[in-house]
């Protein structure tokens, strides 16, 4: 197996895209994505593709990606991110204007908020000092190879060159393969988040945030 780990760029938006769905899924049936933009897959990819490539950068932008490369081919990717500079609401406000773009209607982008509130009531913390690891996923063929641990390494030390001295993750509870890998990369768990809704729509009880320091 070769492997080649490079930055993210617009021409991969469609990976981004799927990783993003993927790992917000994280093997349940459903993820934030399915709640925000409901339908087929086709079109809500297109849509976080588009998301992923605003003018604003956000948590979610390409630029924040590193894509890993399995003999040449794509085969997954992850983001590393500074909080204090890539804010909540810098997403927000790049998902608003390209919903808008699309013509959806002030009232269809509240509902959005609405079905999106399973999903947030287990969202983790992300103090502006914690380098923060996200989007997280692999195609099936590149899982157990040891490629998602060589990508933990290189987004932990771009946090660490970046000036941090501690980087967070979160999984769902229950997310056996993930704690494993995160266990492996030196993350211990912190605290948690429950909720009877979250539970109910994902099957799964809430998030664990893990840490470690750089």
């Amino acid at each position: 197996m070769h492997l080649t780990l490079r930055d993210a760029a617009p021409t991969d938006a469609a990976l981004i895209a799927w990783v993003q769905v993927e790992a917000a899924r994280s093997g349940t049936p459903l993820g934030f994505w399915d709640l925000a933009l409901p339908g087929p897959d086709e079109p809500r990819l297109q849509l976080i593709a588009d998301i992923a490539t605003s003018a604003r950068e956000h948590f979610a932008h390409v630029s924040g990606f590193l894509v890993a490369e399995v003999d040449g081919e794509p085969a997954g990717a992850l983001s590393g991110y500074a909080p204090g500079k890539k804010k909540l609401g810098h997403f927000v406000g790049a998902l608003n204007q390209t919903l808008e773009r699309r013509g959806w209607s002030e009232a269809h982008r509240q509902l959005l908020g609405l079905r999106i509130a399973p999903a947030v009531s287990c969202f983790s913390e992300t103090p502006d000092d914690s380098w923060v690891v996200e989007w997280v996923a692999l195609r099936p063929a590149a899982r157990g190879r040891g490629v998602a641990a060589k990508l933990l390494d290189a987004i932990l030390e771009r946090g660490r060159s970046t000036g941090f001295r501690r980087a967070q993750i979160t999984r769902l509870i229950g997310n056996t393969p993930a704690e494993r890998v995160y266990e492996r990369a030196g993350f211990v768990p912190v605290d948690s988040k429950r909720d009877a809704t979250f539970a109910a729509t994902f099957g799964r009880p809430g998030t664990v945030r893990m840490r470690r320091d750089l």
